[in-house]
């Protein structure tokens, strides 16, 4: 269902590789239909198309659909529908599985089909499965990654090129990089839905995007960048989730700070890494192309590949709904942070205000690192600085990643 980028590119790996699946499977996958509203007369497959959604519902010999739309409507009640009608169903549809997954599982559940989404992390990074089933045996404590190709490209072009942020948009924009409306990459929507699908197979209940505080890129400078170089680090989009001792999760979408030394670090222009530190394992780190029209649709075969695999038994990838008790308030998070200072006397006053720090100078300005602390502590702290005459230009967490 969808014959746009990643919809066309996984007709093309399904005809292009028939005889590797075929070995890999030991019979046939055949392309049945295609659902989309517009005509492709050169389509070596252009008698598949369809416009009628009913055609596939009522065809009882497909067994396996992938919805490679986007976009919740008509997305959600065609992927309803469909494993409603005892089909399996795969989608590449991050905004789908963050808003409906928990419902959607439990249907296939009920169904006795399967309902996979490899593709909608990390596109043809593979991320779910192996946490799915590689670190099953850990008790994962944090997941954190950079999970958005567009903004992470943008800040490569400010960390390296010393591009403003307007001239790296501008540059993501006419590569392809970023969509003419950027607001769901550079504002973190996009990654908020990724964490959130992370967190809710990591920790066993739905999260949905509404609860995860989120803030973009939009407001990082240059000299932000240069100031946290100075000090040893990067700026990254993160999106991050840790398991607390109480049992609670800790879930952010935010730029952080990146220590040089950190594997996330070195994760440059429109790449993806996503750490999963388990207690068995230690540190994990997955990388590779976060979207693109061929590895997305490679991700998007292998579970049409799975379910192929699995017609008559479940995957099990489970979680139950979530109503949101399971996660902290963002304004109780702790963290070291970053801070920004103009006004006469800095140093001794942010002395005064946030004990012991570690500074650097900038052209009429000041890089502070604080201690750690909630972000309402923060808050409070950047107001009495304010309060002795001091301008506070930024804050930005550090990420102990």
């Amino acid at each position: 269902m969808g014959h746009g980028v990643v919809g066309s590119g996984v007709a093309e790996i399904l005809l292009t590789h028939k005889q590797k699946l075929f070995a890999g499977l030991g019979e046939e996958i055949y392309i049945k239909k295609i659902l989309d509203l517009r005509e492709f007369p050169d389509s070596p497959i252009a008698d598949r198309f369809t416009k009628d959604f009913e055609e596939i519902i009522n065809d009882r010999e497909i067994r396996v659909v992938a919805e490679v739309m986007g976009g919740l409507r008509p997305a959600y009640d065609f992927v309803k529908r469909c494993l409603k009608a005892g089909k399996s169903v795969v989608t590449s549809n991050k905004e789908l599985v963050a808003a409906h997954g928990a419902e959607l599982l439990a249907i296939a559940k009920e169904e006795n089909v399967n309902f996979m989404f490899e593709a909608s992390v990390g596109g043809g990074i593979p991320i779910i499965r192996p946490m799915n089933q590689c670190l099953v045996a850990n008790k994962v404590g944090e997941v954190a990654g950079i999970l958005n190709g567009t903004t992470n490209f943008i800040l490569t072009k400010m960390i390296q090129d010393g591009m403003t942020f307007a001239d790296a948009l501008k540059l993501a924009q006419d590569l392809g990089f970023a969509e003419r409306n950027p607001a769901a990459d550079i504002e973190g929507h996009d990654a908020c839905r990724k964490i959130c699908i992370l967190a809710s197979l990591a920790y066993g209940r739905h999260v949905y995007p509404e609860s995860v505080h989120t803030e973009g890129i939009t407001s990082i400078t240059l000299e932000d960048v240069n100031m946290a170089e100075a000090f040893g680090y990067v700026i990254k989009l993160i999106g991050r989730v840790k398991k607390l001792d109480d049992g609670k999760i800790d879930i952010i979408t935010a730029p952080m700070l990146v220590p040089f030394k950190s594997q996330l670090s070195n994760i440059d222009n429109e790449f993806n890494g996503i750490m999963v530190r388990g207690d068995c394992t230690g540190d994990v780190v997955f990388y590779g192309k976060g979207a693109g029209k061929l590895p997305t649709a490679s991700a998007v075969v292998a579970d049409i590949v799975d379910c192929c695999k699995h017609l008559k038994a479940r995957r099990f990838l489970f979680w139950a709904d979530g109503d949101g008790s399971n996660i902290i308030d963002w304004r109780d998070s702790v963290s070291a942070m970053f801070v920004r200072l103009t006004g006469d006397d800095a140093v001794a006053k942010a002395e005064k205000v946030f004990g012991e720090i570690t500074t650097v100078s900038g052209d009429n300005e000041l890089g502070v690192l604080t201690g750690e602390m909630s972000y309402r502590e923060f808050e409070s702290k950047c107001q009495a600085l304010e309060a002795e005459g001091i301008q506070v230009l930024s804050g930005i967490r550090i990420g102990d990643i």
